[in-house]
């Protein structure tokens, strides 16, 4: 293995593994002896990477924003890649342009060989079938989860019955077909999935549900999980 592919494994192994890691186990996972391990601490740390410890105490990376952030192996570039791409075939007008301008920026950051590489990426995405219509701002969704903030809702199901609520938006699941908004509904007092293409109006509230969406995202995808696990649609789709 080369030095240099070695140094960013071992970065990325103290920023994963729980601290303090000791050497050996560094040693291990990269199968080099504890004296280079040694050596190459010293060399992230003249590098400009904060990382307290010392042999037999075992280290902690405290801080590496002085490492160059775009150190990505080709399997990792590759993976960015087609995500990216991804997004810009599934995503709503604002998320793709950001997609767009992230793989640009993404570029824009990489050595020379990375970029070329990514230029010529083996992998894509490409989808053949549209979702059906959306009528609302995608991205005020988005930003009112980001903000814990309650909206409000005109919605059609799939009866074509209308109904209005109040709900706390707490992901956007890109499905094959159609884009599924988990929330907390305040009518119903409890998760269901909308199908943003029925979100027929939709405005952000006074009300904020700070700080409960991570806890509450965590609950809503537990249901999920337990549904799929026994073969059943999940109940709160709306």
């Amino acid at each position: 293995m080369a030095k240099s592919e070695r140094i960013l494994q071992l970065m990325q192994l103290l920023r994963l593994l729980p601290a303090p890691v000791q050497a050996a186990q560094l040693s291990a996972e990269l199968g080099v002896s504890l004296r280079t391990v040694y050596r190459d601490v010293d060399s992230l740390r003249r590098a400009g990477a904060i990382i307290d410890g010392a042999a037999g105490f075992g280290y902690t990376l405290v801080e590496d924003t002085a490492m160059p952030p775009m150190l990505f192996n080709t399997d990792e570039t590759e993976a960015l890649v087609l995500g990216l791409r991804e997004v810009i075939e599934i995503g709503d007008p604002v998320l793709a342009d950001a997609a767009r301008n992230a793989l640009a920026k993404l570029a824009a950051s990489l050595p020379d060989r990375l970029s070329r590489q990514m230029q010529n990426s083996v992998l894509s995405a490409k989808r053949f079938h549209s979702r059906p219509e959306i009528t609302v701002d995608v991205a005020t969704i988005r930003q009112a989860a980001r903000d814990e903030q309650a909206i409000h809702i005109h919605y059609g199901d799939a009866k074509g019955a209308q109904t209005e609520r109040t709900i706390w938006p707490l992901s956007i699941i890109f499905m094959d077909q159609t884009l599924m908004l988990l929330a907390k509904c305040q009518l119903r007092q409890d998760f269901r999935a909308f199908r943003v293409d029925r979100i027929q109006k939709l405005a952000p509230t006074d009300q904020s549900f700070r700080p409960h969406r991570t806890s509450l995202l965590r609950d809503a995808l537990a249901s999920v999980q337990s549904e799929e696990a026994t073969d059943c649609p999940p109940p709160f789709h709306t």
